[in-house]
């Protein structure tokens, strides 16, 4: 495989960030993840890293080198990290599960296959052209539907930040996944946090991936983003690939390492490194990972104070 992928993400206006994203791969096999930390419930930056972390260790296990059954992969990797959420949230006798969306695209042998639940998104971009993109799990995207409000009241209407599917929720999470799509040579994918596409127009984002390389697009999209939310933005956030489709991989931000890492953003502060995790994920890991996060959490809090 050969691709350019470059990651970034800002705190915004929030205390804490709550997105996460990072992706993996082996010589045959590449996994984007993407998951937003949803700020209206205790410790969503909790369920953001534990989503990562799952479908990290799922990964490394079922990539040897690819994938065998992407769709029912990526549809367990959801339920599975669903389940690590609820885990922690008894181990830690929370009042409220923390929750978060999730996007995440696995591409093997030049076909893509994305699965999402929530409002962060997946683009798949050809030539500055829109050949797909996820479908909101919102209740304004159900009015869309319905004819009830027009399309153009998605980015802006009071009811976008209520969804119907998310990791961590009391009932499973609803799972959509995609189609397997052919990629060519120099076809994109962004996925990104609702901090980015609820303040860019899809137009510029368009206009924006088709006009720069990603490792100047993306910085641009954020900026934009911050500038028009303001003192009020969002956490914002996304993660993208230029896929060339051979045999080496070329990361604009991070060099390659192992042939199955995740490499990914778990900043608690704006502007904190990526961190690499590898290895797989057993019961005692876990705990372990949840006790660093809400550590690392403790004495985010203190500094932010």
């Amino acid at each position: 495989m050969q691709f350019s992928v470059y990651q970034e993400s800002h705190i915004g206006g929030r205390k804490v960030n709550q997105d996460r994203m990072g992706y993996s791969y082996t010589r045959e096999a590449l996994l984007l993840v993407l998951a937003d930390g949803m700020g209206g419930h205790l410790r969503g930056e909790v369920a953001a890293t534990i989503a990562l972390q799952t479908f990290s260790a799922l990964f490394q296990q079922q990539a040897k080198p690819y994938v065998k059954g992407p769709e029912r992969f990526l549809e367990e990797a959801c339920l599975a990290a669903h389940r690590e959420i609820h885990r922690y949230s008894a181990l830690e006798n929370l009042p409220d599960t923390p929750r978060t969306t999730i996007v995440a695209c696995l591409i093997q042998h030049n076909m893509a296959i994305w699965a999402h639940c929530g409002d962060s998104r997946l683009y798949w971009l050809r030539g500055g052209q829109l050949m797909a993109r996820t479908r909101d799990h919102s209740h304004v995207e159900k009015l869309i539907d319905r004819g009830t409000v027009p399309a153009s009241a998605r980015a802006s209407h009071p009811d976008r930040n209520k969804l119907y599917s998310c990791l961590g929720a009391s009932s499973l999470p609803r799972v959509e996944v995609s189609g397997r799509a052919s990629l060519l040579p120099g076809d994109q994918m962004l996925l990104c946090s609702d901090g980015l596409w609820a303040m860019v127009p899809e137009e510029q984002v368009l206009r924006t991936m088709a006009g720069e390389t990603i490792v100047r697009a993306v910085p641009e999209l954020l900026q934009a983003a911050l500038v028009r939310a303001g003192e009020r933005s969002d956490n914002v956030t996304a993660l993208a690939i230029m896929w060339q489709g051979s045999t080496v991989v070329d990361s604009a931000q991070t060099s390659a390492a192992a042939l199955s890492t995740m490499v990914s953003t778990e900043a608690l502060a704006e502007d904190a490194p990526s961190t690499t995790v590898a290895g797989g994920f057993n019961d005692d890991d876990i705990e372990k990972a949840i006790a660093e996060i809400r550590m690392a959490i403790e004495k985010s809090s203190q500094i932010l104070k």
